[in-house]
């Protein structure tokens, strides 16, 4: 009979699968499950690895834990090809951010002068400098600027590499839906589903809608411009990924839906926008549209961690439109709160705990049960506090946990083959 596993990890995108392979490089017996694995969001996803680009306003944490993951990426790419002999598609050519009307630039504008304050490598260029750089940019864009450190990757070349690293280091994959985590056998389970998560958790996880069209350049050579592109086309915001193999991903629509229909009028803004921005694109081949479901969350962060009051279950979801970037880093942050049972530093934004509801405040004493001073003669006494009407209590959404907040005791860590952490109990676990 075989051996109960150290680690179940439900979900076989990027995220679970890369969970997987650094599990099983630590010695840990893993088993995936998914029936269909690589055929969610990460199919339809650009991979853009844009820690500066999708720096936005309000996100200072996620930013930093996306420059994090960022930095890990050519060693990564590097150890997986290296692994599989796979060629993931990683190039470092840098993102020109542009804007094609002057309205266009003074929102990008606004938006670079934001991360350029927060200390991200944002670089201006004029008109000019833009063309010397991309020939092929139209005439009519008004400027624009280099992030010389987002870089890209394929999605559709990631994932079967990611999948044989795993179980070339000893995951077994297991095409199976799971419907409730108490199906699950393991001493850790960890829940990369992406959408899915919501069902098997109750996390706040929604699915948010994303269109794309994929375009191949005529003749079969490659594209004719080299870095990636973002920017807006008349208010359209719109990227422009080229790949070496002649393909360009032009996207993506952001909608709260959770259908994967694939609308005319999106294509369209979608084709409008990136020749607008890049006239040739009007000659090459359409080849495919696609939509996909995005794991989305309230604060647009992802989920990682120990779910409150079950330290056996841990999250890996919610990475919303920074999924392939965040591979990486989630992968050895989930890995090595199971082998350790400590969780990072860097995963404390982060926890499930940040959604759990508030505390029951304390009944207030009884006025009237009260010792209160002796009475005197004279006038009455004016009321005291708890006599005076005060404004409703609202209820909202639970606060963010700060630094150092974790749901819950630390997951018990699980000991590897090669002797990393403390044994796990061997007690049963009731999942839900």
């Amino acid at each position: 009979m075989l051996s109960r596993p150290d680690v179940a990890v439900v979900g076989a995108g990027p995220v679970g699968l890369a969970i997987a392979w650094r599990c099983a490089q630590r010695g840990l017996r893993v088993v995936v499950h998914d029936p269909a694995p690589g055929t969610g969001a990460s199919h339809v996803a650009a991979g853009m690895l844009a820690p500066v680009a999708e720096a936005y306003f309000g996100e200072r944490e996620l930013t930093g834990l996306l420059t994090a993951s960022a930095a890990r990426w050519p060693a990564f790419a590097a150890e997986l090809t290296a692994a599989t002999g796979v060629d993931v598609g990683y190039r470092t050519e840098g993102t020109l951010m542009v804007g094609l009307t002057a309205d266009d630039l003074a929102e990008a504008r606004r938006l670079w002068a934001y991360q350029q304050g927060i200390g991200l490598p944002v670089t201006p260029l004029r008109p000019s400098a833009l063309r010397d750089r991309e020939p092929a940019l139209a005439p009519r864009v008004r400027g624009g600027a280099l992030a010389a450190t987002d870089h890209q990757v394929d999605p559709r070349r990631l994932v079967p590499a990611l999948r044989a690293a795993a179980e070339r280091a000893g995951a077994t994959l297991v095409p199976a839906v799971v419907r409730a985590l108490s199906d699950v056998d393991a001493r850790v389970t960890v829940v990369a589903a992406g959408c899915g998560a919501a069902a098997l958790t109750g996390l706040p996880v929604r699915p948010v809608k994303g269109q794309v069209v994929r375009l191949r350049a005529p003749g079969g050579g490659a594209p004719g411009f080299r870095h990636v592109i973002r920017g807006y086309a008349d208010g359209e915001p719109v990227y422009l990924v080229p790949r070496a193999d002649g393909e360009v991903v032009v996207g993506a629509t952001v909608e709260e839906r959770a259908d994967t229909d694939v609308s005319a009028g999106a294509v369209l803004r979608l084709l409008r926008a990136a020749v607008d921005l890049l006239p040739e694109l009007a000659e090459y081949d359409l080849v495919e549209t696609a939509a996909g479901l995005r794991p989305g969350t309230p604060d647009n962060a992802p989920i990682l961690g120990p779910l409150p009051g079950r330290p056996g279950v841990l999250a890996a979801t919610g990475h919303h439109r920074h999924g392939i970037v965040l591979t990486p880093v989630t992968a050895d942050l989930i890995a090595d709160l199971v082998v350790t049972g400590t969780a990072d530093p860097l995963l404390a934004p982060f926890t499930p705990a940040r959604f759990a509801p508030p505390e029951p405040a304390e009944p207030a004493p009884d006025a009237a049960a009260l010792p209160g001073p002796a009475a005197v003669s004279g006038p009455a006494a004016a009321p005291g506090p708890a006599a005076l009407p005060g404004p409703a209590v609202s209820v909202g959404r639970a606060p963010s946990g700060g630094p150092g907040v974790v749901a819950g005791p630390v997951v018990p860590a699980v000991e590897s083959r090669s002797g990393a952490g403390p044994a796990v109990p061997e007690e049963e676990h009731t999942w839900n």
